[in-house]
C-alpha cells in the first residue's frame, strides 16, 4: 500500500481508503467487519464515516470492529447532515458539533477522532462560530485534525481566511464528489486545494 501525506499535515494515510456509508444496510454487521479487518491487512489505514451513515449504524460497527486496533486506524467521521427532525439537529453550529462529537466518540468507542469534517456548509451559522468550536475541539484533544466536505472553492477560501486572521486550527481536507463522471471539483475546487496545500478525499 501507499501512502500519502493528507495535504500539508504529518499524517499518512493510505492511498486508498475505506468508505462506510453502507456498513449497517447494504452490508450488515458480520460483513461490515469482515470488509473492515480485510482493508487493515492490505494495508488500508483510512476509514471515513459520519454521524448520520445508516441511521448511527456504521459508527457503532466500527467501533466494534476496531476494538484493540484502534491504533492501527486514521479514523475520520462528519457531523452537520440532519440527522433528526428538531431545530438544532442539523447544521455546524456550537451546539450541534459539541453534541454530535460526544455522540461520535461513544459510538465508535474511542476518545479522539483524527479527522473530523464538516458535512457540507452551513449557510446560517457564522463560520467563526464553527471554525473556533473546532479549534476547541483540536485544543481539548477529541480532534486531532479538521477538515470540510461539500465546500465550494469560495467557501473553503473564506474559512481558510478567518482561521488564519483568528490563529484557529486549519482545515487540511477537503472530501468531495470527484471521479470520471463528476469532474467538476477540476474547475475551482482542486485548483484552490493545490494551492492552499489541502489533501482531497475523493467519493
Amino acid at each position: 500500500m501507499k501512502y500519502r501525506f493528507l495535504g500539508n499535515s504529518g499524517l499518512r494515510v493510505s492511498a486508498l481508503g475505506l468508505g462506510t456509508n453502507a456498513f449497517g444496510k447494504r452490508a450488515d454487521k458480520a460483513a461490515s467487519t469482515r470488509v473492515i479487518h480485510q482493508a487493515l491487512d492490505q494495508g488500508i489505514n483510512f476509514i471515513d464515516t459520519a454521524n448520520i451513515y445508516t441511521n448511527t449504524m456504521s459508527e457503532s460497527i466500527i467501533g466494534e470492529a476496531l476494538e484493540g486496533k484502534r491504533h492501527e486506524v486514521i479514523l475520520a467521521t462528519k457531523a452537520g447532515l440532519p440527522c433528526g427532525k428538531g431545530p438544532n439537529d442539523k447544521g455546524s453550529s456550537r451546539y450541534h458539533i459539541q453534541r454530535e462529537i460526544d455522540a461520535s466518540l461513544k459510538r465508535l468507542r474511542t476518545d479522539y477522532i483524527d479527522l473530523y469534517q464538516i458535512h457540507s456548509f452551513d449557510p446560517n451559522t457564522p463560520l467563526e462560530e464553527t471554525l473556533r468550536t473546532l479549534d476547541d475541539l483540536v485544543r481539548s484533544g477529541k480532534v486531532r485534525y479538521i477538515g470540510a466536505s461539500n465546500y465550494a472553492a469560495w467557501e473553503l477560501m473564506k474559512a481558510l481566511g478567518i482561521s488564519e486572521k483568528q490563529g484557529l486550527s486549519r482545515f487540511v481536507s477537503v472530501q468531495q464528489s470527484y471521479s470520471l463522471a463528476d469532474r467538476t471539483p477540476e474547475q475551482e475546487l482542486i485548483p484552490c486545494n493545490l494551492d492552499q496545500g489541502l489533501g482531497i478525499i475523493p467519493y
